[in-house]
């Protein structure tokens, strides 16, 4: 299905442990290239519930969009430690801008925010990080997943399948 696919899945240290693992493995299953792309700040990432460790594939700073046609975002505490690391945020604006899929997941938003792509578009996220996309210039609505153009958006792990379903269905349309 998704044969030739490249996703990059981008972590850092307390990422939501189902929310890179789920799509690492809907990913994979459907046929994609996964590559995890760190930050730069360790090799190895663990999630805040202590279930997950991830090995680096790639940091941000040595690839570029055209080198993915997705990318993913986890949530947890990762996202706010990831915007501050400017390679994550131009690779996340460079695949948006090329018109290649953003997912991003709960708290993943942050990062969408730092990159300042999501003017005028419909989201969803976690509940807490409403305000700060509404004041990003983004239109907030609490539903499952939510996919505006390039866009996928997913609030919590309940909605995983949700979300991987949109990511593959996105990449094979």
């Amino acid at each position: 299905m998704l044969n030739g696919k490249r996703i990059a899945i981008l972590a850092e240290d307390g990422f939501e442990d189902s929310e890179i693992i789920q799509p690492l493995r809907a990913m994979k299953d459907a046929g994609a290239k996964v590559v995890i792309v760190g930050s730069g700040s360790k090799e190895n990432y663990q999630g805040k519930r202590g279930s997950a460790t991830i090995k680096v594939d790639v940091t941000a700073d040595r690839v570029s969009a055209k080198d993915f046609d997705a990318i993913i975002v986890p949530g947890g505490y990762a996202p706010d430690k990831m915007r501050l690391h400017q390679p994550m945020v131009d690779l996340v604006r460079e695949a948006f801008d090329s018109g290649k899929v953003i997912g991003a997941i709960c708290h993943g938003p942050q990062l969408l925010i730092s990159a300042d792509i999501l003017r005028g578009c419909r989201v969803t996220s976690w509940p807490s990080v409403a305000v700060d996309l509404r004041n990003a210039g983004a239109e907030w609505v609490d539903e499952p997943v939510v996919q505006d153009g390039n866009l996928i958006t997913a609030r919590k792990p309940a909605d995983l399948p949700r979300f991987n379903k949109a990511i593959i269905e996105s990449l094979t349309s």
